[in-house]
C-alpha cells in the first residue's frame, strides 16, 4: 500500500503523543484566553485538478492566491489564483522545481512571498537550506531567496513579515512546542548558502480545545499564519484552532512570544493549512490541504480581550533569544516511530485481507 503525505501527517502525529510521553513530554494546557468556537461558512468551492492540496492562503481585491504544496510531478506545483468565486483564473509556475511550499504571506512592500519551507521528518533526505520566493507587487518571475536554522532541519508551515521586512518562522513539531525563528540580516536573492536565522523564542499552541480530525495531538502542530491588512494583528493556526495577537509596535517575533492570543476554534477543517484574514481584515478565511472539491471557509474572529503584560512572557510563548537551540532527537525518534507504524499498518491489512 502506498502512504500519500496526508495519511503519513496524519500517522505522525497520532504518533507525537506516543513520543511525547515516551520522553517525558507533557501536553501544553495554559491558561486559555477567550475562546470562539466558531462555525465556518463556505465563501465558495475549489473544484479544479490544478488546484489541489492548497497550504497557503491571501485574499486580494480580485480574489484569493493559494499555492499547491506537493504533487509527484514537480510541473504541477503551482501558485493558484482565483477570483471570488474560486474559479482559477490563472496559475504561475517556478524557475526551478521547488521543494515543499507551504504557506503565503504578504510583506510591508506589498510582495507576495512563497515560503517554501517544509522539511517532513519522513522525506529521503533533510534539506541544508529553506526557500522564500519573492512575487513583486505588480506581479512577474518568482525570485529565490535561501534562509539557514542555525540549529538544522526542522519542518515549518508559517511564514510572516515583521515591520522591518525581515520574515519570522513558526516550526511544525512533533510535540508541544514550535520554535520562531528570524533573519539575522536582510535576505539576498539566489544566494546558495542562505540568510542565517536565529532563534528568538517559542510558542505553545494548548491542547484544550475540540480535537479535529487529527485527535488531540492535532491541536499542536503549527500549519499556517496570516497578517491582518493593516498590519496590526498576526494569526497562526493549528490544525483545529487559530490564535490571533496584536501587533502594535510591527515586532510580530515579541507578540508572539510575549504576547497573550485570542483563540478561535476552526471545527469544520480536515487536514487544514492554511489561513487568511478577509480583504477588510475582519474575519478568517480557511482551505484544506484535500485532493477534492475543497471550501474555502469564512470564519468569525474572537473578539478582542484586555492583553497580557508587554514585558511578561506568558504561558503560550517565551523568549528564548541566545539559549541553547531545542533538541532535535524527538524529531528523530518520532521519524522512526512513523516509519514503523506504516509497515505495522501494512502487515496488519495484509493479515486482515
Amino acid at each position: 500500500m502506498i502512504f500519500d503525505h496526508n495519511h503519513l501527517t496524519k500517522i505522525g502525529a497520532g504518533l507525537a503523543a506516543v513520543v511525547a510521553a515516551a520522553v517525558g513530554v507533557a501536553p501544553a494546557e495554559p491558561a486559555v484566553a477567550a475562546t470562539t468556537a466558531a462555525t465556518g461558512e463556505t465563501v465558495c468551492t475549489v473544484d479544479d485538478d490544478r488546484a489541489v492540496e492548497l497550504s497557503g492562503l491571501v485574499a486580494t481585491d480580485e480574489g484569493y492566491v493559494s499555492i499547491v504544496d506537493s504533487r509527484p510531478n514537480s510541473a504541477d506545483v503551482l501558485i493558484v489564483y482565483l477570483d471570488r468565486s474560486c474559479r482559477v483564473v490563472r496559475t504561475q509556475g517556478y524557475p526551478t522545481s521547488p521543494r515543499d511550499p507551504e504557506d503565503l504571506a504578504v510583506a510591508p512592500d506589498g510582495a507576495l512571498w512563497v515560503a517554501d519551507i517544509g522539511d517532513n521528518i519522513t522525506a529521503p533526505s533533510r534539506r541544508q537550506t529553506i526557500a522564500l520566493w519573492r512575487i513583486p507587487p505588480g506581479g512577474g518571475t518568482p525570485l529565490i531567496h535561501r534562509l539557514t536554522y542555525p540549529d538544522g532541519p526542522h519542518d515549518a508551515e508559517a511564514l510572516l513579515f515583521a515591520a522591518d521586512g525581515s520574515p519570522v518562522v513558526v516550526t511544525k513539531e512533533l510535540g508541544t512546542v514550535s520554535y520562531v525563528y528570524q533573519a539575522t540580516r536582510p535576505l539576498e536573492p539566489n544566494t546558495q548558502t542562505g540568510v542565517p536565522m536565529r532563534l528568538v523564542g517559542e510558542f505553545r499552541p494548548t491542547a484544550t480545545l475540540p480535537s479535529g480530525d487529527l485527535g488531540r495531538v492535532g491541536e499542536l502542530l503549527v500549519t499556517g499564519a496570516a497578517t491582518a491588512p493593516d498590519r496590526t494583528r498576526v494569526a497562526l493556526r493549528t490544525y483545529t484552532a487559530a490564535y490571533e495577537w496584536d501587533v502594535p509596535d510591527g515586532d510580530v517575533a515579541k507578540a508572539i512570544t510575549q504576547g497573550t492570543p485570542r483563540i478561535t476554534a476552526l471545527p469544520d477543517e480536515p487536514q487544514g493549512e492554511a489561513i487568511a484574514y478577509t480583504v477588510d481584515g475582519q474575519a478568517f478565511l480557511t482551505i484544506s490541504d484535500a485532493t477534492g472539491p475543497t471550501p474555502i471557509r469564512r470564519y468569525a474572529r474572537t473578539e478582542p480581550q484586555p492583553s497580557a503584560t508587554a514585558d511578561e512572557p506568558t504561558s503560550f510563548g517565551r523568549v528564548v533569544a541566545g539559549s541553547p537551540p531545542p533538541p532535535r532527537w524527538v524529531g528523530t525518534v518520532a521519524g522512526f516511530a512513523v516509519v514503523l507504524t506504516v509497515l505495522w499498518l501494512v502487515a496488519h491489512r495484509r493479515r486482515r485481507g
